[in-house]
């Protein structure tokens, strides 16, 4: 869903001031086709990729890249098992976390998905207000396991959480579950290309009070995306001004953190406290 919503939005981009109707009309569609496929609604097969492009006339660099896009679109994904249990846009979120090179994380209230315990991402899943059943929170919490394998990929990507420290101190689940939580933590610490740094409550007001939120970096060629949480699955973002804003506040609040070690000492008293 991530390469065909990015596939439309460059063929948008190539139309530029011409109607779609216009471009509808050159091709012989009806303009409902156009805006289906720009729209990501449905994909795009080779051949009217090409006449498309030849209509557009964009660049060698255009086409390689729209190609891809479209081969990449029609692939069918890992997780898609477990679509009928999620929301279209966590569908997003997941294509958008399997192919970023860096994640950057802010998380206000628990443990990102990337780093929880089966029974702990169970507890947070089943106080969710769409989940009405006892398969779909079985569902729900095999693909938020299954998503952690991106940590395991070759290369991974890099993974900088900041957490706030309350994250650390809300018993989901229970003192027990928690505390294996903060356990896993711990391990999440130390391992390469994790970094995890809390932010303690002595910091006091910051840029992103009262909202999580998780940047995608896919490197120089590609525009990052940012993925804000709400009761209802989420916001994407893609403005590059929302983009920047959401880069500056992480920033902030990575500067406040306690550092990494500090980070690892805090996150080991919590797990003695806790038995």
């Amino acid at each position: 869903m991530a390469a065909r919503r990015e596939l439309g939005g460059e063929l948008r981009r190539l139309r530029g001031e011409r109607r779609g109707a216009e471009v509808a009309a050159l091709l012989g569609w009806s303009e409902s086709k156009l805006s289906r496929i720009e729209t990501a609604r449905t994909g795009i097969s080779d051949a009217d990729l090409e006449r498309l492009l030849r209509v557009y006339a964009g660049t060698h660099g255009d086409r390689a890249r729209l190609r891809e896009l479209a081969r990449r679109g029609r692939v069918r994904v890992w997780w898609a098992p477990y679509r009928s249990s999620v929301a279209e846009p966590y569908d997003e979120f997941v294509a958008f976390e399997a192919e970023a090179v860096v994640i950057c994380e802010w998380e206000t209230q628990v443990v990102p998905g990337l780093l929880q315990t089966d029974e702990y991402a169970r507890a947070v899943i089943e106080v969710g207000a769409e989940v009405r059943d006892p398969e779909t929170a079985h569902r729900r919490t095999a693909l938020r396991m299954a998503r952690q394998t991106v940590l395991t990929r070759d290369p991974p990507p890099q993974l900088c959480v900041v957490l706030d420290e309350s994250a650390l101190r809300r018993e989901v689940g229970g003192r027990a579950v928690l505390r294996r939580q903060v356990q896993r933590l711990y391990e999440a610490s130390q391992r390469p290309g994790v970094e995890l740094r809390v932010l303690p409550f002595a910091a006091g007001a910051h840029a992103a009070l009262g909202e999580a939120f998780v940047i995608f970096e896919f490197g120089p060629e590609r525009a990052p995306v940012v993925h804000s949480e709400d009761l209802v699955g989420g916001q994407l973002r893609t403005k590059p001004s929302d983009v920047r804003v959401y880069r500056e506040a992480f920033a902030d609040l990575r500067r406040r953190a306690l550092s990494v070690p500090e980070t690892r000492e805090l996150i080991a008293r919590t797990g003695h406290a806790l038995g």
